[in-house]
């Protein structure tokens, strides 16, 4: 049955929170200094304020999807809303860095309660194949453009304003939501959810938290004891997390999804295509505010062709799915993504702002086509009664793609910044980032500081020249994987039903 017009107005009202998270996620880097001149946090609570947003997002995806299949997905998308508004609101005015860390928390529950909701309705208010991957397509480019768009947001609101104004213009999107939801959203819900398996719950958070924790404090600290037994720890709860959901009859993750080809592959894909984006925004923010020299609302401008190109990407996903093998338009994606991140790789001190667009607007292109059609895959291969479920761990796999690109792609940027940093004698405090280095040097006097400066540019550029050389090698590893791993999923029919579960047409497609 084909969706009608009450469906795809609903879709632009779910369209609403997932461009809000989207630009949430990026839009806090920019008024980082804002805040830390008003609320003096230290060093642990500035670290905190960072993190503890995107840790609680990733830890409770999963639980929180599989609670939307069980209690409704419009009902967990309201009460998320609510929680995302009220929260946003103490944070804007909070007094002290404390608060601010538990408003983040909270702002990072309600987050867990939005993404999985907003995907797992789509699945549930399309069910012809070609309607669901252009409302799956819109979806996408919503995500995608958010990202590109939270930097000019950011700039643009602490430009005239102060740095809460970047929290409130989370309530008048939030309380649209609340009120349009009723109307123009069904609800949907698993009819029969089975037992909520808490003990999952706290396995599911006890993998994802400690190792998402490990592997960025590996990026920002390098190798050590604590965030390396975080890891394992992590992984040892995964292990027993996933041992449990194989053994009940009512799972949180029916782990037999694996055995699709199309969807574990699409799962690698999204994961590789995250890890890539967010990976370059650790250095192309940093090259267009500290090497450009550009402000901070310049520097979200500078955004607006790579946001343009990802809506256009996400638009024609749809289209060439229709005329083209999925594999053949993932293969397609990756390699021109990749080609984004050669350019990015050839960036030099001297500030080439033709050749910087020209990159992200390439690998911003590319990965939001390997996104649109990677997620129509993951949600197509969910029965609509675990949709959630299945929604949840699409995005956990998205965090994952993000928190390992910062950790791999930094550690490799920062291994040659030091490197290349260390033969020009500089002082200790520039080793740990460009943006040390540029403070210590105004401490200087003249030549040295002019020196120092120039050396801390010239071994970032040279960072980021083999950190975006490792991104595109990795596309293009996926690139030649993809089409293979793909080869029965064909143009316009959807893919292959998940195995079957011992409950009778529980996991039928509709």
């Amino acid at each position: 049955m084909k969706a009608g017009r009450k469906q795809w107005v609903g879709l632009a009202v779910l369209v609403l929170p997932v461009l809000l998270i989207s630009v949430d996620l990026h839009v806090l880097s920019y008024a980082l200094p804002f805040i830390s001149a008003s609320l003096a946090p230290s060093g642990a609570q500035l670290l905190w304020i960072i993190d503890i947003y995107p840790f609680m997002l990733a830890g409770l995806l999963l639980p929180m999807g599989t609670l939307g299949d069980r209690v409704g997905r419009r009902r967990l998308l309201m009460a998320g809303a609510a929680a995302f508004g009220a929260a946003s609101a103490v944070a804007a005015f909070s007094p002290g860095a404390d608060l601010l860390i538990v408003t983040r928390a909270l702002l990072g529950v309600g987050g867990a309660t939005l993404m999985p909701s907003t995907l797992s309705l789509i699945r549930n208010m399309f069910h012809d194949d070609g309607q669901r991957r252009v409302a799956i397509a819109i979806w996408t480019g919503a995500f995608a453009g958010g990202a590109m768009l939270g930097p000019l947001m950011g700039g643009a609101l602490l430009e005239h304003f102060w740095w809460g104004s970047v929290f409130l213009v989370n309530l008048p999107v939030m309380a649209l939501l609340l009120v349009l939801a009723p109307l123009l959203l069904p609800e949907s819900r698993d009819p029969r959810p089975g037992r909520f398996d808490l003990l999952g719950v706290a396995l599911s958070l006890g993998a994802i938290l400690p190792t998402i924790y490990g592997i960025q404090h590996i990026a920002q600290d390098g190798l050590g004891w604590a965030p390396a037994l975080a890891v394992v720890a992590g992984l040892t709860l995964g292990a027993a997390f996933v041992r449990r959901q194989r053994t009940m009859a009512d799972p949180m993750l029916d782990v037999r999804l694996f055995g699709s080809r199309a969807f574990t592959v699409s799962i690698g894909a999204n994961t590789l295509g995250v890890f890539a984006m967010v990976g370059s925004s650790l250095f192309t923010t940093q090259y267009l505010q500290m090497v450009m020299g550009a402000r901070p609302l310049i520097a979200g401008l500078y955004a607006l062709p790579s946001a343009g190109m990802a809506m256009l990407a996400a638009g024609l996903a749809p289209m060439l799915v229709r005329k083209v093998r999925p594999g053949l338009v993932v293969c397609t994606g990756l390699l021109v993504g990749a080609s984004g991140f050669m350019l990015l790789s050839r960036l030099d001190v001297t500030g080439q702002s033709g050749l910087l667009i020209a990159g992200i607007m390439l690998m911003a292109g590319g990965v939001t086509l390997v996104l649109t059609v990677s997620s129509d895959l993951i949600i197509a291969t969910a029965p609509p009664e675990r949709a959630g479920s299945v929604a949840g761990l699409s995005q956990v796999a998205t965090e994952f793609g993000g928190a390992l690109g910062i950790s791999l792609l930094g550690s490799i940027g920062t291994a040659v910044y030091r490197g290349h940093l260390a033969e020009t004698g500089a002082p200790s405090a520039a080793f740990d980032t460009l943006g040390g280095a540029l403070e210590s040097a105004r401490h200087l006097t003249e030549p040295a500081a002019t020196t120092l400066a120039a050396a801390a540019r010239e071994a970032f550029t040279q960072g980021q020249h083999y950190a975006m050389l490792a991104a595109a090698a990795a596309l293009c590893v996926m690139a030649v994987l993809a089409p293979v791993m793909l080869r029965a999923v064909r143009q316009a029919k959807g893919t292959p039903p998940p195995p079957q579960d011992r409950h009778a047409g529980r996991h039928a497609m509709r």
